[in-house]
């Protein structure tokens, strides 16, 4: 599988999501995706299925070093009480000695930004997280959370499809030296149904699936998740690295982008968004 390089590491250029899953649906999905090739695994402490992450890479036999595990601390464990013990907790769900990447889940106005960036620093310090990074930011968030960490943020996770155009946060996160991981790729099922998508699948004897996780890890420095409870799916999901999407169709994917097609948008956690076109 190809990586991203960022900030003196590789992160997996295609993670397997977890949102929404039952530890019953992890133990049955992702030994399974790990042993198709996934390395990457992405959870939170709000999903409540570290505990499956953590039997699920047990079972496959691959080895910890070999799998690239994200979490992320909710909102409520920012606060000094209880940011390190609610990684802690993470860390013996997983079943694990270290995170690969800590992400900030959503922004915290209650909490100084500087307070939450630099306990994330601390845990790299002690060595049990080994990077770090934030996720759902604006470009004026990420700019300070940038100018306060002391070790680098590696990747901003966003929401990003074909139908909503983040090209300034994607600029600005690029331009800070990080990666970003696009979470809800296949906008919840609206790709399968797009004619340009359907057009574009066909021409390269393609699912619209790959076709939409192409376009994503075909742009630099972006890394996508892909998300299936289906066994049948996985070999599927994994195959979009043996084929390249022509110019003019990165570009005409890039146009379906439409005002008012964010999907994760919940009252009281999201940040003001940059402006779309």
């Amino acid at each position: 599988m190809d990586s991203v390089h960022t900030q003196h590491t590789q992160i997996p250029a295609l993670g397997f999501g977890t949102y929404g899953m039952t530890n019953a649906e992890i133990l049955n999905i992702v030994p399974a995706a790990l042993k198709a090739g996934f390395r990457h695994i992405d959870t939170a402490q709000i999903y409540r299925n570290e505990a499956g992450v953590g039997e699920a890479w047990l079972a496959s036999g691959i080895a910890r070093s070999e799998v690239f595990i994200t979490t992320k601390v909710w909102v409520a464990n920012y606060g000094p009480e209880r940011f390190e013990s609610s990684v802690q907790e993470s860390l013996q769900q997983l079943q694990s000695d270290y995170i690969d990447l800590l992400l900030l889940h959503w922004p915290n106005a209650e909490i100084p930004l500087t307070d939450q960036i630099e306990r994330l620093n601390a845990l790299v310090d002690r060595g049990i997280v080994r990077f770090i990074g934030v996720s759902n930011f604006n470009t004026a968030l990420l700019q300070q959370a940038v100018t306060l960490s002391r070790h680098p943020l590696i990747t901003h996770q966003l929401e990003y499809h074909p139908f909503l155009d983040q090209r300034k946060v994607l600029h600005t996160t690029r331009a800070l030296g990080m990666s970003a991981t696009a979470y809800c790729p296949m906008a919840i099922g609206r790709v399968l149904t797009e004619p340009v998508l359907l057009d574009i699948a066909r021409h390269h004897h393609r699912s619209v699936a790959q076709i939409a996780l192409r376009w994503v890890i075909q742009q630099p420095g972006m890394i996508a998740l892909s998300r299936t409870t289906k066994l049948s799916r996985i070999a599927e999901n994994l195959a979009v690295f043996d084929f390249e999407l022509e110019p003019a169709e990165m570009s005409h994917i890039r146009a379906l982008a439409r005002p008012n097609s964010r999907i994760v948008d919940p009252p009281g956690l999201a940040p003001r968004w940059d402006p779309t076109d």
